[in-house]
């Protein structure tokens, strides 16, 4: 096992990463922006480096000052968290080549994995079930005419290199389609700097179901069941749970093998996500393949009991699984609402600024993954979500009667959160009776208010 990690992330993953250390007995180094001086992740490390001002691409994103910190504090590996350089290859790389082991998947499943259209082929190589679409970037716009019509409209024009919505667009006429690739190809551009993009056949108000799988250097690749993603605003995720009420046993069991399918085709190792669409007839497409910890791993944690960061360092370190598929069994119910620092009632505007009052919530399977406490300041500059909370129960009704106690005795002042949107949410009877699909949010719940 490693002596010391560095942990380059900040906010909750980060003091999620460096919790895991501390069980293990691995001393961790923070970095740190100079907005973040006081964050508790950094209180939390046994070393802690400042890497840049208060800017993510001067700081976080700055891999010179990253790699100088791991060097000169003698961390023998590195935790990307995720976002910010958990999906860069070239991070991992660099890593590699000073000798120091990134803690996720190898440089090129990496790469491979986050071109889109790439990893579809990947995936339909191997068997996994993939949506209709161009075979890789469309070339031209007269081949993007001849794959609309083929596969019929409405059609969905992705970004290769996308995420986050962004490069995406629906279209459901040939009259809207060269349009709609232009203003995706530019965006996509602007985003991530690569303008390619892919056409697939639209599937109107799906599931968006995701597989976690885990795999060692050994070869050997099992999956913790699924988690149901489809509550969300704008392509982001608010609330999520396990298992997926829409998910029978034989579905769970061939999406299951589908995923672990798809990560030995592209040789994977550590913890990762295979995502899928479902459609209204119980069809099941994959999307994409997440290279890296997910924010919402915590319920997939309470209803398996393992502990998927934990994990995620042993294997980096070079041990076995110590467990086989057999040995996974599925018990209860989890739900995860992110909670952000933004105002719901004016329109989701973020909400910086000074927390006076914080109480977490307690209680029989409740669980708070958060960065926050009294007297610190959320930060303009980086992503809203402070704080997720996690309800477990021994079925479904019982997590959603934990989470609505639990989010009810939470605590949050100075600040606006979206506390009181997830607490709709949770009373809403379309969600309670788990008839929901990606857009139901903005286009049913939201509607009503």
């Amino acid at each position: 096992m490693f002596s010391k990690i560095l942990v380059a992330n900040r906010g909750e993953i980060a003091v999620r990463i460096i919790r895991a250390c501390k069980e293990l007995g691995i001393r961790t180094v923070a970095i740190y922006s100079e907005a973040d001086a006081a964050a508790l992740h950094v209180r939390l490390a046994d070393e802690a480096v400042c890497v840049g001002p208060a800017s993510s691409a001067r700081s976080y994103l700055n891999i010179p000052n990253i790699m100088s910190a791991a060097l000169l504090t003698g961390a023998e590996a590195i935790h990307p968290g995720y976002g910010y350089l958990a999906e860069r290859a070239r991070f991992a790389e660099i890593c590699e080549d000073h000798g120091i082991e990134f803690i996720g998947p190898k440089p090129s499943t990496i790469e491979s994995m986050g071109d889109k259209a790439a990893a579809k082929k990947a995936m339909e190589a191997a068997g996994v079930p993939v949506i209709p679409g161009s075979d890789g970037p469309v070339e031209s716009d007269g081949d993007a005419v001849e794959i609309a019509r083929a596969i019929g409209y409405p059609v969905i024009v992705k970004a290769c290199a996308g995420g986050g919505g962004k490069g995406m667009r629906v279209v459901h006429c040939q009259e809207n389609l060269l349009r709609a690739l232009n203003l995706a190809r530019a965006e996509a551009d602007a985003t991530f700097g690569n303008g390619e993009v892919y056409i697939e056949k639209f599937i109107d108000k799906p599931r968006h179901v995701e597989i976690q799988i885990i795999a060692d250097k050994y070869g050997n690749v099992i999956h913790l069941g699924e988690r149901e993603c489809s509550l969300q605003r704008r392509q982001q995720k608010i609330l999520e749970e396990a298992p997926c009420v829409a998910i029978t046993p034989k579905m769970r069991q061939a999406m299951g093998e589908a995923a672990v399918a798809g990560a030995r085709a592209v040789d994977y190792i550590s913890t990762g996500t295979v995502e899928f669409l479902v459609d209204r007839d119980g069809n099941f497409y994959f999307m994409e393949m997440n290279t890296r910890i997910q924010v919402e791993h915590p319920v997939t944690e309470m209803i398996t009991g393992i502990d998927l960061v934990k994990e995620q360092l042993r294997i980096a370190a070079g041990a076995k699984l110590s467990f086989g598929q057999e040995d996974i069994t599925l018990r209860g119910h989890a739900i995860e609402c992110r909670i952000n620092a933004e105002n719901p009632e004016a329109g989701f505007i973020p909400s910086p600024g000074l927390i006076s009052a914080y109480h977490a919530p307690g209680g029989m399977g409740i669980r708070v993954d958060s960065s926050i406490y009294q007297g610190w300041e959320v930060s303009p500059f980086y992503d809203p979500m402070i704080a997720k909370v996690i309800a477990w129960g021994r079925d479904r009704d019982e997590a959603i009667g934990r989470m609505e106690a639990a989010l009810s005795e939470m605590v949050i002042e100075g600040i606006a959160t979206s506390i009181p949107f997830h607490l709709e949410l949770l009373r809403d009877e379309g969600f309670r009776s788990g008839r929901f699909h990606t857009k139901y949010i903005e286009e049913e719940f939201m509607a009503r208010k």
